[in-house]
């Protein structure tokens, strides 16, 4: 058991935040036990022939039996807005001494052959395998993972607003709860500790790879909760938007679809997996969006993100 004593039981005291990293380490669970996480099995399949050409070894040796994985793996965010490449740049500049020890706390002193020898180059080895599996697996769908978890961020909120924060922290796991000021955490932990979050803050960071309440090993680090996030169950769920029957009778029903669902800003492998279809397909209607001037585009990092423009917004409105 885990208890975290809050310095006074408001919101003042909770905090909550979104961590690509989390999500990016909490994921190579998936590849040692697919069938404990089953919702995910889509995005596993999306992204097979990617991970083929990874470094699988250091990814899968980041994680043991128990599918546990090292607490540097998992800084505690700052915000909902926290960036891969800040998070990654904290990892990079870690003690080698401390990671030797939080590997050693997941994988005992027998380290992994990925994970043995210099620590510093071992490190080094895990940023570069981290990064190259972030742009490969994790930018694609990045948008539409982090819509949920601000969904999810936006859900406790007002949780707490009208029913208080004893029943928004009842709502996140039956693993967690707050009795009085103590926010306890039911771990498979041999031993627990207890501390207090005056001066830290607790911090609550939802994720879409965790299957229940979890914490940071061990007491030094800073406070903080992972939880399973909301609607997960939807995340890689097809989708068909309903469009005006005068919409799809001008541009045809996909191209409708797509200028409905591009409110917001998507990339074209996002689009294809939300709609169930072929990103070559939704690469082809796009392009023949954009070019009727439809749409507007921008690059972010290695996607394309598209969005109606103004006369697609003025065309979608006409039709509804």
């Amino acid at each position: 058991m885990i208890e975290y004593e809050l310095g006074g039981p408001d919101l003042a005291d909770v905090r909550f935040a979104i961590s690509p990293l989390n999500e990016l380490a909490l994921s190579v669970r998936t590849f040692r036990d697919p069938g404990r996480y089953p919702l995910h099995l889509p995005w596993l399949r999306l992204t097979e022939r990617a991970r083929a050409d990874l470094d699988g070894e250091v990814l899968t040796a980041l994680t043991n039996t128990a599918l546990w994985t090292p607490d540097f793996l998992h800084p505690r965010p700052t915000s909902p807005l926290t960036r891969i490449r800040d998070e990654l740049d904290r990892v990079a500049d870690l003690p080698p001494r401390l990671v030797r020890v939080k590997l050693a706390e997941v994988h005992g002193e027998r380290l992994p052959p990925a994970l043995s020898g210099r620590t510093d180059r071992v490190l080094r080895r895990v940023v570069r395998a981290l990064e190259e599996y972030w742009e490969a697996c994790f930018a694609p769908y990045w948008p539409r993972m982090r819509a949920v978890l601000e969904a999810d961020v936006t859900y406790r909120g007002r949780v707490t607003a009208q029913r208080g924060l004893a029943a928004m922290f009842a709502d996140l796991s039956p693993k967690v709860r707050l009795e009085g000021n103590v926010v306890t955490v039911a771990t498979a932990l041999p031993c627990g500790y207890r501390r207090t979050t005056t001066g830290a803050g607790l911090t609550l960071v939802p994720s879409l790879f965790s299957r229940g309440g979890s914490t940071p090993i061990t007491a030094e680090q800073d406070p903080q909760v992972m939880y399973a996030a909301r609607g997960i169950g939807a995340l890689w769920q097809r989708e068909r938007p309903e469009v005006p029957g005068s919409l799809a009778g001008l541009v045809g029903t996909a191209r409708a679809r797509l200028l409905v669902l591009l409110e917001a800003p998507a990339s074209s492998t996002e689009l294809a997996v939300r709609l169930g279809v072929t990103t070559t397909a939704v690469n082809q209607h796009l392009r023949a969006l954009r070019a009727a001037g439809l749409l507007t585009s921008a690059r972010h990092g290695r996607s394309v993100l598209y969005l109606r423009s103004g006369l697609g917004d003025r065309l979608v409105a006409a039709t509804a």
